[in-house]
């Protein structure tokens, strides 16, 4: 691990002016912004809030009013040319550091928030405007400094039920992920709202990515090769899919407990971790072949980070998300623990991260699926078996489930039907299957006659039903009617012998049962 450097650095919060909102360090830069509480006074335009310093000298190159708290911090593209900012309508633009001039402006009517797109020129931006008065929300692609113009938009998707949204760029700039959030669902299914997930496209194309199954988006992650995207769904156990550039299912890996997925640097494996409230299991998958390479346990973790090589995961438990058992594991993905650090107990892991590398550095190896070797020994949590209470104890145990699982696409026992079945098929489907069901059930209700043996009265009815017509459509009128009445004692009969209280009509009803015996035998004697 000598090639690997790993730098733990504390998480710092300074007071700048009254209240420091957050303080975020720019991504390779040497810029740091700093938002304080707003301060205004009547009359006046107010004091700046939001000032950037040079890390290395400290001092304040430019002050700023900021007066919105939500997406206040500015946002600088990979190679730090250009710095842009939200300002009441608008996004301002800054070219080469120089503050003190506003190189463009992009002008939208109520714009809410922006991403920068990733890698080098040319920029885009990805803005998102809230919906009002009915009218749907949108987000809009723009190519730098295209902004101008009817047509300058490269691309354009409007959708409703949005109170916020989160806008994930792919590593080649060519398409978003948007995902729209309510903060009430108003169906009750969720009690943490409503989300959808939305394609754009940078050539124009948009579409909705159909998700299987309802409930929460918990996590959407692009493979580094910007040509398909998995998306982490619905209520507990959570499904995972992976999806292409069309937005068609390629893969369906099951339901369990996840709640995040994380692609390696390059794109050949893939982590579908459950953590938070979740018990920190993983399970590696190579994305190619689509098989487990491993499935470690990684228990109260709150941070997960691939290795800038491929082949090295990070997890850590830091506070202040956890304040007891911090430190951090070193795992290679075939699921051995390479190194363990244990933080004393009477101190706190705030923050650690690997030593970012440039594209390219390390190359792409083959995935093995045999553990390599580690002198740490591995910490599988025991299997815990389910409380079960005194009165059970000394009685078989029953195999229930609160949810059922769904294994992934290429485990499933059916044969040949490894592409996950569209909503609209899978209703056809059920359809098809309840009318097949019902024409059997009454095919063999015509067909199959009641044989099962049963008291003398109830007996000689049955046999009478199964005898031929007389052909006198009045006598086999009477007959018919005489045996609905015996249906309907037998019934009443019933009813009493679960201690039911009958009324007195019924009661008489009952006792002319031996009449209508003998008035059916006559009838039937002289077919």
């Amino acid at each position: 691990m000598d090639h690997h450097i790993l730098q733990k650095a504390q998480c710092f919060q300074e007071n700048l002016g009254k209240i420091a909102k957050s303080i975020p360090l720019v991504r390779t830069g040497p810029y740091l912004p700093g938002a304080t509480e707003k301060t205004s006074k009547d009359g006046t335009a107010g004091t700046p809030n939001l000032q950037l310093y040079d890390v290395k000298t400290g001092t304040c190159l430019k002050s700023f009013i900021q007066k919105k708290v939500q997406n206040w911090c500015p946002s600088w593209s990979d190679d730090e040319i250009i710095c842009a900012r939200n300002v009441n309508n608008e996004v301002h633009f800054f070219e080469n550091n120089n503050f003190n001039m506003i190189a463009n402006k992009l002008h939208l009517q109520k714009i809410n928030d922006f991403v920068l797109s990733p890698g080098p020129q040319p920029y885009k931006v990805a803005v998102y405007v809230p919906g009002s008065k009915g009218a749907p929300s949108f987000v809009r692609l723009y190519q730098y400094p295209n902004f101008d113009g009817p047509h300058a938009a490269l691309a354009n998707k409007s959708f409703f039920k949005a109170d916020k949204v989160t806008m994930l760029w792919n590593k080649k700039a060519t398409a978003v992920l948007v995902i729209a959030s309510t903060e009430v669902d108003k169906t009750g299914a969720s009690y943490y709202g409503e989300q959808t997930l939305h394609y754009i496209a940078t050539n124009g194309e948009s579409a909705v990515v159909q998700l299987p199954k309802n409930g929460p988006i918990y996590d959407v992650v692009w493979n580094s090769s910007s040509t398909e995207f998995c998306a982490v769904y619905g209520f507990m156990p959570a499904k995972a899919t992976i999806f292409n550039l069309k937005c068609d299912p390629v893969f369906d890996f099951g339901t369990g407990p996840r709640n995040a997925a994380y692609y390696s640097p390059h794109g050949h494996i893939l982590v579908l971790a459950g953590f938070g409230n979740l018990r920190g299991q993983m399970e590696v998958w190579d994305v190619k072949n689509y098989k487990v390479i491993s499935k470690p346990v990684a228990s109260d973790s709150t941070y997960f980070a691939w290795c800038p090589d491929g082949e090295h995961i990070l997890t850590a438990t830091c506070a202040p998300r956890l304040r007891v058992n911090n430190g951090y594991k070193i795992w290679h993905y075939t699921g051995s623990v390479l190194h363990k650090y244990d933080v004393p107990s009477n101190a706190e892991l705030w923050q650690v991260s690997w030593q970012p590398f440039l594209d390219g550095i390390f190359p792409r190896k083959a995935i093995t699926y045999q553990a390599v070797p580690s002198d740490i020994p591995s910490e599988e949590p025991k299997a815990s078996t389910a409380y079960r209470p005194p009165a059970l104890r000394n009685k078989p145990i029953t195999n229930s489930k609160l949810h059922e699982e769904e294994p992934p696409q290429n485990m499933k026992p059916q044969p040949g039907n490894d592409k996950p079945i569209s909503k609209t098929a899978l209703k056809n489907q059920r359809k098809h299957e309840a009318k097949k069901a019902a024409k059997q059930e009454a095919r063999s209700e015509k067909s199959t006659p009641d044989l099962a043996p049963s008291p003398a009265p109830q007996s000689s009815v049955q046999n009478t039903m199964s005898q031929p017509t007389s052909g006198d459509p009045e006598r086999d009128k009477k007959i018919k009617n005489l045996k609905k009445k015996l249906k309907a004692i037998e019934q009443l009969k019933e009813q009493a012998a679960t201690g039911k209280q009958l009324e007195k009509n019924q009661m008489e009803k009952i006792q002319k049962e031996k009449a209508l015996l003998q008035e059916l035998e006559d009838l039937e004697l002289g077919i």
